[in-house]
């Protein structure tokens, strides 16, 4: 498995570039900003994009989604829940005071046990609602990887105080969802550093 991480926009999310060696194609995982560089990165290594998948529909992680769909023809991702919110981004920058780019078009939905093929790379949805209502994480079985988008940081989880939050429910996502995976999971967040579901469990909080 090819495994590419860019830090993009000003809320610095990271967003990741799944490919397969053997196939030389790729999804973009959570394209919040800076289609540029993404794009760069793709070219360099030789992918053809397939996929743009949206862990969630907050502006800082699609931002760059449309641009990338207009380029190169990958089809954009999300869970039913969170497309609503995702046609509503440049209403949520202004919240923060930014602006971002137009909502892309929406090319499939995703739900739980669904499995997104890209070569022999396989990523396996789990929904993981909680920071959004359609909020999503992908594993990775084979890589021991899983892409946790803003359900999941080092030591902390997202916030729940935005529209579709839920505390609750992120609790629940971490607990019957995550922490059931195997210790040694590698955990790529959408914002910091990477972790394992392991050290989470003994040290996150919110695990307890």
């Amino acid at each position: 498995m090819i495994l590419e991480t860019i830090i993009v926009g000003a809320l610095s999310v990271n967003c990741y570039i799944v490919g397969c060696e053997a196939a030389r194609t790729a999804a973009v995982i959570d394209p919040g900003d800076d289609d540029a560089r993404i794009m760069a990165v793709i070219k360099e290594k030789g992918l053809t994009l397939k996929y743009i998948i949206l862990t969630h529909s907050h502006f800082d992680h699609a931002g760059a989604a449309k641009s990338l769909q207009d380029e190169t023809g990958a089809r954009v991702l999300v869970h039913a829940k969170d497309e609503p919110m995702l046609k509503n981004m440049e209403a949520q920058a202004a919240l923060f005071g930014m602006k971002t780019n137009p909502a892309p078009r929406v090319d499939g939905h995703i739900k739980d046990g669904d499995v997104i093929k890209v070569g022999n790379v396989e990523m396996q949805v789990i929904e993981t609602p909680g920071h959004t209502a359609g909020g999503v994480s992908l594993y990775v079985e084979k890589e021991g990887a899983l892409f946790t988008g803003d359900t999941l940081f080092w030591g902390s989880i997202g916030r729940t105080d935005l529209p579709g939050g839920d505390y609750k429910t992120i609790i629940g996502s971490l607990k019957d969802r995550l922490g059931k995976l195997p210790d040694d999971t590698r955990v790529f967040s959408g914002h910091g550093d990477d972790t394992t579901i392991g050290f989470e469990k003994e040290q996150n909080p919110f695990f307890e």
